[in-house]
């Protein structure tokens, strides 16, 4: 749920800053992307704390729980953040941060139905962890994945076309 709370507050505080004159947080588009950078860092930088046995206790078997598997996936949700604030590599980001969330789905099944405990506290339940994570991949999708509209693309101004 922590995750849920960052994205949106970061989200909400970007688009202010575009509001207050940044043009590049001056769309829901732009401020969706950086409040998915700054969700992402938050979560793979938590990869390296005391969370990381709550992590690894996460993980079903046959797979390996062990803390190399933890820090990968931490690395893996750092990496995809920086992808996603870089042109050429952003939608390539968003793809690899959706096929992750999707990869990494049966761990929140299994501790959800395990009550595998997440800083002492019990796993967000699977009805709100299901519509968190489509929501994750929905914003990855249109922030980073999907082609931006001809009207996007010329800085939110519908484009115009000249007549002869």
């Amino acid at each position: 749920m922590t995750s849920l709370f960052v994205l949106v507050v970061s989200f909400l505080l970007l688009r202010g800053v575009g509001w207050l004159g940044v043009k590049q947080l001056s769309s829901w588009r732009d401020a969706g992307r950086g409040a998915l950078v700054i969700m992402f860092l938050f979560t793979g930088i938590s990869h390296f704390s005391t969370m990381k046995y709550d992590f690894a206790a996460m993980i079903p078997a046959p797979l390996p729980n062990d803390l190399w598997v933890i820090y990968l996936t931490g690395v893996l949700e750092i990496a995809g953040a920086i992808g996603l604030l870089i042109p050429q590599t952003r939608k390539l980001a968003g793809v690899c941060l959706a096929v992750y969330l999707v990869a990494v789905f049966p761990a929140n099944v299994y501790a959800a139905l395990n009550e595998v405990p997440i800083r002492g506290e019990a796993p967000a339940p699977l009805w709100v962890r299901g519509p968190m994570q489509l929501l994750y991949v929905g914003l990855l999708w249109w922030t980073s994945i999907k082609e931006p509209s001809s009207a996007q693309r010329v800085g939110g101004e519908p484009a115009t076309t000249q007549r002869g």
